[in-house]
């Protein structure tokens, strides 16, 4: 084999395995809670709210929310320090520990939390406690946006007053 072969093979082969890793790292996404006394955890240390997106599986209005606001905000680097990012999917019998440590699941919790709607928004503090007023549905994705933030400031100006 020749160099200058050898040179572009090797240049295609860096080129591919550059792209692959720049596509994982752009993988981001808003995970299912598993343990709410872990994400409470961190909420104390980070001194901000936990965001909790109830969605159910083919949800076309939960997958546009993600889409156009959730994983923006996740990329982008401010949000960090403002909040935590969960989803629970109201129809899934996944466990899940609560805020208090109970046992439960994905569908029971959202009931306990009267979801009736997907995609629903709530901010919790670290005990679990609601607060701000839900964020539910999306009908004026226009002004989306600006509900969200506004309720994200809200969250995180309680919690860092202690309320």
């Amino acid at each position: 084999m020749n160099v200058k072969l050898a040179n572009s093979l090797l240049a295609i082969i860096l080129a591919w395995f550059t792209a692959a890793g720049a596509h994982a790292q752009d993988k981001v996404e808003i995970p299912l809670v598993r343990d709410f006394t872990l994400e409470a955890t961190n909420a104390r240390t980070k001194n901000v709210p936990v965001l909790v997106m109830f969605s159910r599986h083919n949800c076309a209005f939960c997958t546009q929310v993600l889409q156009e606001f959730l994983l923006p905000m996740r990329r982008n680097a401010e949000y960090e320090s403002k909040v935590i990012m969960r989803q629970i999917d109201v129809g899934s019998s996944a466990p899940l520990r609560t805020f208090s440590g109970t046992a439960t699941t994905h569908a029971r919790f959202a009931r306990e939390h009267r979801i009736r709607l997907t995609p629903t928004i709530k901010l919790f503090d670290a005990e679990g406690r609601e607060l701000t007023e839900p964020l539910i549905g999306l009908s004026t994705p226009d002004y989306y946006g600006g509900f969200l933030d506004q309720r994200i400031d809200e969250a995180l100006a309680k919690v860092r007053a202690g309320k």
